[in-house]
Parts: structure tokens; sequence; C-alpha cells
């Protein structure tokens, strides 16, 4: 039996130690907002975060997950209320939509540690993640509205909530 936190849930599972953690997510906890692309870490459609910090779902074994904090889409809010989630709306980002769970966790992690970015952070950091429909320069600006927000005083406030649910221990 394998213990971890998803989503500030404790969960337990019993499965193969080397079954990818995404396969766990999907089709043993029914979380489906993580999606399944490349399936060798490359594109960034099933980027979660592992306590805090991007990582691809596809590749890590969920032996590598116990005891520690994994935030999946669903994890990033309850009510679409994170700026990401927000400046994704409004700057009309998903085409097909496909990556955009991993898009937005991703840039998430980048605002997390870096609540300033610029063009070049934002474009390295986001390397990693690949839109087939070429949504870039939405993402670009979708990233740049959520770091206005996590910076204004309004938002202030929710960010130490929505950190606290991506970032602390339950």
């Amino acid at each position: 039996m394998l213990n971890f936190t998803l989503n500030n849930k404790k969960v337990s599972v019993d499965t193969d130690e080397n079954m990818p953690l995404l396969w766990v997510l999907r089709d043993v906890l029914g979380e489906t907002g993580t999606k399944y692309s490349c399936g060798q870490g490359l594109c960034g459609a099933c980027t979660v975060h592992l306590d805090g910090q991007p990582v691809r779902a596809c590749v890590l074994p969920i032996s590598t997950v116990a005891n520690k904090r994994i935030t999946t889409i669903e994890g990033l809010s309850e009510d679409a209320s994170h700026p990401v989630q927000k400046a994704w709306a409004e700057h009309k980002v998903p085409q097909c939509g496909y990556c955009q769970s991993g898009q937005m966790m991703s840039a998430a992690a980048l605002l997390q540690q870096n609540s300033n970015p610029s063009e070049d952070e934002i474009n390295q950091f986001m390397d990693g993640n690949i839109c087939r429909c070429g949504t870039y320069p939405r993402i670009k600006a979708a990233i740049k509205s959520a770091a206005k927000m996590l910076r204004s005083d309004s938002s202030q406030a929710n960010l130490g909530v929505h950190i606290q649910q991506v970032g602390d221990e339950v």
C-alpha cells in the first residue's frame, strides 16, 4: 500500500510500484484532468506538481511519490479562481484544449517561483510544454496577466490560499 497526498487529500493505492503516476491518477483514482500524450515526458501534457515542483506524470513511477504531495489541475483550485485559470479564460487560450492542463500546471509552478517573469523566463520555463494548436502567444499573454493578478493587492490574499493548496503539507 502506497500513501500520498493528492489535491490535499490523503490517498492510499495498492498498485505495481513501477506503474506511472499518470495511470494511477487517471485509471485508479479517476483524476482525468491530467492528460496522456507522448508517454515519454517530452510534451508536458501530463504535468503535475510533486511537492510544489512540476513533474511529468507519464514517466514518474508511483513508488517515487510515497508520502509526498501531488497536485493536479483538479487541485489547482476548486472553483477556477486560481489566477492562471482566470487568465486562461480571459485570453481564451485553449483551442483543442488537450495540452492545457499541463500548460496551466507549468505556468502555476513558474509563477509560484517568480511572480514577475520576463518573456525570456516564460519561454525558457514553458519550453517543454508542446501545444499542437500553436496557442503560444495566448499562453504567454495569459501568464503575463496571471502574474499581474498575483502581484495585485486583491489577489495576494487569494494567492496565500492557492500556495497553501498547492505547496503546503496537509
